[in-house]
């Protein structure tokens, strides 16, 4: 929790980390160890787990919990940990904020509430409660519409950063590059932006953003590190060829639903035992698999080596 006091160094690429289940359905509590380990070796900036990417929905709130606890521990404060700790029910978030932040995070992710679309007075009243909850903790607000089904707006957003002290950023999940760019304007340089889209995390770069939590990254470590250092040192170009490489990669992960077909990619190349997705998920199709192979290929130079973090079986 070094992190939690000047929230601005939680910047670079921030790993949403997929959560390893056993072949039989359990959280693979030393897989989740290992995958940490591996992605710090690898120089990734920080981590979350519990966002999309990990299947935070198919998970009770103690198995929440209990990830979390596992990162924690795995980190040992090396990097800056922001976890989702939201869900759809005010008493599970502030349960699971509660517990996060005992387990030592620097910042709590909050989901904006998925399936009841609140208006953006209620969005307001949800972070505004949170974050008045704890208030030496940084709230961080996860917009992610094409799950939740709500928009948190760049006006809401400017109101809680101008109202709250503990309210630091977003999370932005959006295809609408003019919705980063109104945030940012409306709140200031200050604001902390993350990008939640594969490929607009070199784009917000350059509208001011600090950093990016891309799935791809589960798979490309090294290579997500290093797009944000090749631009914050002024490579431009290099930090373009990255872009512009990973693509195969980004492609591979939404093929199908996430995070199936990066778990099989995961448990081919030995980093965890399974590949298993919990239901409503499945694992990537005979023909998802095919596209997955041909993306695989592309981008195969793109992945990060796994020499030294591959589990037992492989």
């Amino acid at each position: 929790m070094k992190y939690r006091s000047d929230p601005s160094l939680i910047r670079g690429s921030i790993v949403p980390l997929m959560t390893p289940f056993t072949a039989d359905g359990a959280v693979d509590h030393a897989g989740l160890a290992n995958l940490v380990e591996w992605q710090l070796a690898q120089g990734t900036h920080g981590v979350s787990i519990g966002g999309s990417t990990g299947e935070p929905s198919a998970q009770t709130i103690p198995e929440r919990i209990a990830a979390i606890q596992t990162v924690a521990k795995a980190i040992d404060d090396r990097v800056p940990f922001m976890p989702g700790t939201g869900t759809e029910k005010l008493d599970e978030t502030l349960e699971l904020t509660s517990a996060a932040r005992d387990a030592g995070i620097d910042a709590a992710l909050i989901i904006t509430p998925y399936y009841a679309r609140p208006t953006q007075e209620a969005l307001y009243v949800w972070y505004r409660t949170v974050a008045e909850e704890f208030p030496d903790l940084p709230i961080v607000a996860y917009n992610v519409p094409s799950r939740t089904a709500v928009d948190i707006a760049p006006e809401t957003v400017a109101r809680l950063y101008r109202d709250l002290d503990n309210f630091v950023g977003v999370k932005e999940t959006t295809k609408d590059f003019e919705h980063f760019s109104r945030v940012l304007q409306l709140c200031g340089p200050d604001l902390l932006v993350w990008s939640g889209i594969e490929l607009l995390c070199l784009p917000l770069l350059a509208l001011g953003g600090v950093g990016f939590l891309s799935a791809t990254s589960n798979i490309a470590p090294r290579a997500h590190a290093d797009l944000f250092e090749a631009w914050n040192s002024g490579d431009i170009e290099r930090a373009r060829e990255l872009h512009y490489g990973l693509h195969p990669l980004v492609d591979l992960l939404f093929v199908e639903t996430n995070p199936a077909p990066g778990k099989w990619v995961l448990e081919q190349r030995g980093l965890i035992e399974s590949g298993f997705v919990r239901p409503p998920l499945i694992t990537p199709t005979p023909g998802g698999l095919t596209k997955i192979r041909e993306y695989l290929k592309a981008g195969e130079r793109y992945l990060s080596p796994v020499d030294g973090f591959t589990v037992k079986g492989h």
